[in-house]
């Protein structure tokens, strides 16, 4: 497969954040795309640019449904399976609903994949499955134990990736997002990442608060490498590629303590009373690892992923974003 056009694709979580992001680069690549969602912590107003594109089409439904995904697997050539339930702490604080999401809900999706047809499975996997390795950078073969529920959902999901590829020949990709970005990242509620979160509190005039005392770093990777990602593992003909997991970051880490001066710093050229806005601290966030740093090698030796966008690029476009659309 040499291009995506006229492909028939499904995103689960669609309407997500990266699922959005996802859908968008999709439809320019020509793909007719099925995006599947329940809208539990997505957003119609992600979409609602898409509705109107012949090659889009809406199905709502939950993928802790085995029938739903059936019907969205039915005659789709990939799948690109973004729906869970994130967050660290939501995990901590609700374990059953991210099992039955991230586990169950992964499992009906590969099962539909399989029993459909479809050709590959490209699915969201995680920097939190590294849990307590305190090796760096990482690298996909050394990982640690698990600090969490939601790490360990997303170490299943490789695991069920893997007995399907050996017992079925059914073909799959895992990417392991790190700390991943960008344009329609939420910024509200309890479980905001911390880049949306603080980019709000600033615009606000709001302190922000750091967890701990600000060293923990972090390979903060913006949505377009990870777009990029995707689609070189869509279209990847290299077939050792296959049925693998690949780390998805820029190569490079940050303190909390950095990216809080640099966002304020960006935004400042916005609104000069950023810049004045206060910094502090507060207390560590359980199931948090203090450092994390991808290596990305394999994914470069094996897709051709090449990530265009660093941190301070990342940052100031998602700046822009943000300031165009949510101040």
């Amino acid at each position: 497969m040499k291009t995506l056009n006229n492909i028939p694709v499904l995103v689960t979580g669609g309407a997500g954040f990266i699922g959005s992001n996802l859908i968008e680069a999709l439809l320019h690549e020509g793909a007719d795309v099925l995006c599947m969602d329940n809208f539990a912590t997505g957003h119609h107003k992600n979409i609602e640019s898409f509705l109107k594109n012949p090659h889009f089409e809406l199905f709502e439904a939950d993928i802790r449904n085995p029938e739903s995904c059936l019907k969205a697997c039915k005659n789709r050539q990939i799948v690109f399976h973004q729906a869970a339930l994130g967050s660290v702490p939501r995990s901590i604080k609700d374990p059953a609903t991210s099992n039955e999401v991230n586990i169950s809900g992964f499992l009906h999706m590969l099962i539909a994949a399989r029993e459909s047809g479809v050709k590959r499975f490209i699915y969201a996997a995680s920097s939190s499955t590294y849990g307590d390795s305190e090796s760096l950078p990482k690298v996909e073969d050394k990982i640690g134990k698990p600090l969490s529920p939601y790490a360990i959902t997303k170490y299943v999901n490789e695991l069920y990736a893997d007995v399907f590829a050996r017992t079925y020949g059914f073909e799959s990709i895992g990417l392991r997002y790190f700390n991943v970005f960008g344009r329609r990242q939420d910024p509200q509620g309890a479980y905001a990442a911390v880049i949306p979160k603080w980019v709000m509190q600033l615009m606000k005039h709001e302190p922000i608060v750091i967890n701990g005392k600000g060293e923990y770093s972090r390979d903060f990777t913006y949505i377009d490498n990870v777009v990029q990602a995707n689609l070189k593992a869509a279209l990847t003909e290299n077939l050792t590629a296959v049925n693998q997991v690949y780390n998805v970051a820029y190569g490079d880490r940050t303190t909390l303590n950095d990216l809080s001066h640099w966002l304020r710093e960006i935004l400042a050229t916005y609104d000069p009373a950023i810049a004045s806005v206060s910094i502090d601290h507060g207390p560590y966030r359980q199931g948090d690892i203090p450092h994390s740093l991808a290596s990305i090698e394999k994914a470069r030796t094996k897709i051709g992923y090449d990530p265009q966008y660093n941190l301070k690029q990342g940052l100031v476009e998602a700046c822009k974003w943000y300031w165009e659309n949510l101040k």
